[in-house]
């Protein structure tokens, strides 16, 4: 059962990717980080990045939406986001990785949990504010690097989906599975074994974005 990630910048049209995919008969895992967000401020905490435990409470639901899947041999999956995504985010809140997010990235990349090709949705010139997206359009930008890097970093291939129509999209999104079936199974090259100890600018800014 292959196990696609499609990621990117906040308010890149990535949810309506999927939305799209979903319908067409593939079955999509949600993100984590939005619902945490979502689940906490509904609780009354209305900013619930500055919570201790925030960042371990996604890895924790990623990790029950992964086991919780369900799909007909063969069948793709996508997932909205993956740990690598909550190590970038914890990076972009300026965060060392818990010892639970890293054991979790750890695991993912050396049992390789998700396919080593990554969809990544480029942004579209803004970004969309909502409850659990309070992010300038140019901060979403660094945010969007800081992905990036976490995925290169780690070893994974990112397939670029540009701005464009949504089906398109979703089109180029289909087509390069349909490619990828036909190859020899392949691992993720230049993975660093070491990458707690990597260097990355840390950012404080409001709100996670991460949507």
């Amino acid at each position: 059962m292959p196990r696609f990630v499609l990621t990117g910048a906040p308010g890149a049209g990535k949810t309506a990717v999927l939305r799209l995919l979903e319908v067409n008969g593939y079955v999509v895992v949600e993100e984590a980080a939005t619902d945490t967000i979502a689940l906490d401020q509904a609780l009354g905490r209305a900013e619930p990045w500055h919570d201790h435990d925030f960042i371990d409470k996604i890895v924790t639901l990623q990790r029950q939406r992964q086991g919780s899947v369900r799909a007909a041999a063969g069948a793709g999956v996508f997932f909205d986001r993956s740990p690598v995504c909550t190590l970038a985010l914890s990076r972009f809140l300026g965060l060392t990785a818990s010892s639970l997010l890293a054991r979790e990235v750890d695991r993912v990349v050396a049992e390789g949990v998700y396919e080593p090709t990554v969809f990544f949705v480029r942004n579209l010139g803004f970004v969309a504010a909502t409850a659990a997206r309070r992010i300038s359009f140019e901060d979403s930008l660094v945010f969007e690097r800081l992905h990036e890097d976490t995925y290169r970093e780690l070893g994974f291939e990112l397939v670029e989906v540009p701005a464009g129509p949504l089906g398109d999209r979703a089109a180029l999104v289909r087509q390069t599975v349909e490619r990828l079936r036909g190859r020899s199974p392949r691992h993720r090259s230049g993975v660093v074994s070491g990458w707690r100890s990597g260097c990355f600018r840390m950012f404080r800014l409001p709100g996670p974005g991460h949507s």
